[in-house]
C-alpha cells in the first residue's frame, strides 16, 4: 500500500494538489503578518503609543512608588479604582511627552550631534577619575536597558529636546512684589479653631452584618481577597566576593605590579616660589624696555640685600600675590608659561633668585621658598595594600571570565542550570515565593531587585521553561535563573476571608453612623443651638487651639486643612464644617478667628513663588497643546507579568 501511494504521489496530478497546499499556505502565513493586530492603547495626531511603551512605563513608575511607599503602595495596588487612576495618569503622561515631542519638532528645536557628544563625554556617570571612560560608559547604559550605544543617543536627543523646550518656557516666567505680599500673608495667616471628634469605633456596638450581606462584598470586591501569582525558582550565583576568598596572589606578583605602577606610588618632587611681577604692554617697545629697567632695579635691590617679600609688597603688579610677599604656593609643571617653568625648575637651592624672566605677562624676578624633594614609598611601606589591590583585580578578572561562561552555558544547555552550575563551580539554590507585585520590598536580596523579578515572571522562565538570561545585579554580581514552581493567581476562598469581610462591613456601618450624628450635630451647631450636652454623650467635647498655623504638626493634617477651607467667621454666622480624619474618626471643626501676620517677603519665597508660576505656566503650554490635538484613547489595562 505505501509503494502504491509513493507512486502515486510522482504524478502531475499529485504534484500540482502539493503545490496548491503549499502556495495556501504561503499566503496563510502571509495574512498573518500583513493582518497583525493594532495593539497601540492611543494615538496622538496620527501618532501611536505602543502598549510596550505603556508597558515600559508602567513598570518603572510603579518600581517608583513601591521604593518610596514600600507596603503601603502594595496595600494601594490591591485597589482596582486606585491601580485605575494609577493606569491612567501614566497613559497621561505619555500623552503629554508625545505632544511636546511633536511641539518641539514644529518649532525646529534640535540637539546637534556635537552638543550629544560632548552632554555624554561630560557625564560624571561615565568618568572615571574625571575622564570620559568608554568601558564604563557601555557598560553602564547596557544595565539600564540601552544594548546600543545609538538606542541611548536617541533617548538622550530626546530628553534634551524636551528640556530644552521646558527651560524656554520656565525660564521667562517672574513674580511681582504684590503677588510675595500676598503669598506671605497667606502662608504665615494663622486660625483660632476648635473641634471636636467624634470615634466611629463607639458605634460598632450591636451592629450585625447579614452572611448575604458579607457574600455581597466578597464577589464585588474579590480583587481585595486576591493572591497574586508566585513564583519558586532555581538559580545560580555568581559574586566576586565569592571568588576573591579563592584567589591567591605570590609575592612576585606584587612586586610586578609596584614597578608598573611605580608613579602611582611617587610623590613628585615640589617647589614653592614667590615672584615680583614688572608688567608692560605686548608689543610696546616702550613700555616693555621701561619695565625691564625697573625689573633691573629689583633685582639690583635684592641683591644689596633687601628684604623679597617687603619688594614684592611695594613693587609687583601681581596685587594678589604681592599681598603675600609674592607668593604662588607650590608649583606644577604646565601652571605658568614655559619660560616661567623653565626658570623656576632650574632652582636648586632655597632662597635662590632667578635673573630676569620674561613672559606675556611682564618681567618677572623668581625665588624658590621651599623644596620637597621626590619621595618613593617603599613596597614594604604598600605591600598590604597591594596585596588587595591584585586579588581584587584577579577576582574582578574571573568574575568577567566566569560570567561569559555561566552565561554562555546557561544559553547552550538552557533545560537546566546543572551544566552552568557545573562549569563555573558554584551550587544551584532555590529562592522562596516571590510574589509578582512590581518590588518585593520584604524578600531579601537578591530578590528585592526589579531585574530579577522581571526575569523571574518573563516570558522565557514561565512560558518557555528555559534559563533566564544572565541578570547583572550590579558591577560585582550576576545570576541565572529558572522556573522551579509556579502558582496561578486565584482568589481566596470565602471562608477564609469571612471574619476580615464582617469587620470591614462593621466599621463601614459604624462610620456611616457616626457621619450621620455629626451632621445632625453640624446641623444644629450652625443654627447657633449649644451641642456641648449632646457631645458629651458620645463622651467628647470641645479642644480650642489658638494661632494655628497652615502646616501645623500639632493636629490631624485633615482638621488643619479643613480649618483653612473654612470661610472667615462674620457676625452672625458660623464657620463650620465636618471633616473625616486619618484614623477613622469624624471631626466637627469651627473657624473662631483668622489672625494676619505681617511679615517681610525673603529671596526663597520669591524663588520658589518664581517657580511655581513656572510649573503652572507649563502646564497650561501642555493643555493648549491638547485642545487643538486629535487624541484617542484605547483600553488601558493592567500589564501582564508584573
Amino acid at each position: 500500500m505505501l509503494e502504491n501511494i509513493r507512486e502515486s504521489s510522482q504524478g502531475m496530478t499529485a504534484k500540482i494538489i502539493l503545490g496548491l497546499i503549499i502556495l495556501t499556505f504561503a499566503v496563510a502565513g502571509l495574512g498573518s503578518y500583513t493582518n497583525s493586530t493594532d495593539t497601540s492603547i492611543a494615538t496622538v495626531n496620527g501618532e501611536k503609543i505602543s502598549q510596550q511603551e505603556f508597558n515600559k512605563a508602567y513598570q518603572s513608575q510603579r518600581n517608583r512608588m513601591a521604593q518610596q511607599f514600600g507596603d503601603m503602595f502594595d496595600t494601594l495596588s490591591n485597589d482596582s479604582n486606585y491601580m485605575a487612576n494609577f493606569r491612567q495618569g501614566v497613559l497621561d503622561n505619555l500623552i503629554n511627552e508625545r505632544l511636546i515631542d511633536q511641539s518641539a519638532e514644529s518649532l525646529a528645536i534640535r540637539v546637534s550631534d556635537e552638543r550629544l557628544k560632548k552632554t555624554i563625554r561630560e557625564m560624571p556617570e561615565f568618568q572615571v577619575d574625571g575622564v570620559f571612560d568608554n568601558n564604563r560608559y557601555l557598560a553602564i547604559i547596557n544595565q539600564s536597558g540601552f544594548f546600543q550605544s545609538s538606542n541611548f543617543r536617541d533617548y538622550l536627543r530626546v530628553e534634551m529636546t524636551r528640556r530644552q523646550l521646558s527651560q524656554a518656557l520656565v525660564s521667562t516666567e517672574f513674580n511681582l512684589p504684590y503677588q510675595e505680599k500676598l503669598q506671605l500673608a497667606l502662608q504665615n495667616q494663622t486660625r483660632d479653631i476648635r473641634f471636636a471628634t467624634i470615634s466611629a469605633k463607639q458605634f460598632e456596638a450591636g451592629i450585625d452584618v447579614s452572611e448575604e450581606e458579607i457574600k455581597t462584598y466578597y464577589q464585588a470586591n474579590q480583587i481585595r481577597f486576591e493572591n497574586k501569582e508566585q513564583v519558586k525558582v532555581d538559580y545560580i550565583r555568581l559574586s566576586i566576593a565569592d571568588i576573591a576568598k579563592n584567589i591567591q596572589v605570590s609575592d612576585e606578583e606584587v612586586a610586578s605590579y609596584y614597578q608598573d605602577n611605580i608613579a602611582s606610588f611617587t610623590q613628585a618632587e615640589q617647589r614653592r616660589v614667590s615672584h615680583i611681577l614688572i608688567e608692560f604692554t605686548e608689543g610696546d617697545s616702550n613700555s616693555e624696555a621701561t619695565a625691564k629697567t625697573q625689573a633691573e632695579t629689583v633685582l639690583a635691590r635684592i641683591a644689596q640685600g633687601e628684604d623679597f617679600a617687603e619688594l614684592a609688597k611695594e613693587l609687583s603688579n601681581d596685587t594678589f600675590s604681592g599681598e603675600n610677599g609674592g607668593d604662588l604656593d607650590f608649583l606644577e609643571v604646565g601652571v605658568m608659561e614655559s619660560s616661567f617653568d623653565t626658570a623656576a625648575f632650574a632652582l636648586t637651592t632655597v632662597g635662590d633668585i632667578t635673573e630676569l624672566v620674561k613672559t606675556s605677562f611682564g618681567y618677572h624676578v623668581i625665588k624658590l621658598t621651599e623644596l620637597k624633594t621626590q619621595v618613593i614609598q617603599s613596597l614594604a611601606d604598600v605591600k598590604t595594600e597591594l596585596l588587595a589591590k591584585v586579588s581584587n583585580d584577579k577576582a574582578q578578572e574571573e568574575f568577567y571570565t566566569q560570567t561569559q561562561e555561566m552565561a554562555r552555558v546557561s544559553f547552550e544547555f538552557p533545560d537546566s542550570l546543572e551544566d552552568a552550575a557545573s562549569e563555573v563551580n558554584t551550587t544551584i539554590e532555590t529562592s522562596t515565593w516571590l510574589a509578582n507585585s512590581g518590588l518585593n520590598t520584604n524578600s531579601k536580596a537578591p530578590f528585592n531587585n526589579p531585574k530579577v523579578l522581571e526575569a523571574a515572571f518573563s516570558d522565557l522562565v514561565l512560558q518557555d521553561n528555559m534559563n533566564s538570561d544572565i541578570i547583572e545585579l550590579n558591577d560585582n554580581e550576576a545570576l541565572v535563573l529558572r522556573l522551579n514552581t509556579y502558582q496561578e493567581a486565584n482568589v481566596k476562598p470565602l471562608v477564609e476571608v469571612q471574619a476580615q469581610i464582617e469587620k470591614i462591613l462593621v466599621a463601614q456601618k459604624a462610620t456611616e453612623k457616626a457621619q450621620s450624628t455629626i451632621q445632625a450635630l453640624l446641623v444644629q451647631f450652625k443654627a447657633g443651638n449649644d451641642i456641648t450636652e449632646e457631645l458629651t454623650k458620645h463622651y467628647v467635647s470641645f479642644t480650642a487651639k489658638e494661632n494655628v498655623g497652615r502646616y501645623s504638626a500639632d493636629l490631624d493634617q485633615s482638621i488643619t486643612r479643613e480649618a483653612f477651607v473654612l470661610p472667615h467667621p462674620t457676625e452672625g454666622t458660623i464657620s463650620a464644617s465636618t471633616v473625616a480624619l486619618s484614623n477613622g474618626d469624624l471631626a466637627l471643626v469651627e473657624v473662631q478667628a483668622v489672625n494676619v501676620v505681617d511679615s517681610i517677603a525673603t529671596p526663597q519665597l520669591a524663588q520658589q513663588q518664581t517657580s511655581q508660576l513656572a510649573q503652572s505656566a507649563y502646564k497650561s503650554y501642555v493643555d493648549s497643546l491638547k485642545i487643538g490635538a486629535e487624541i484617542t484613547h484605547g483600553k488601558v489595562a493592567e500589564p501582564t507579568n508584573y
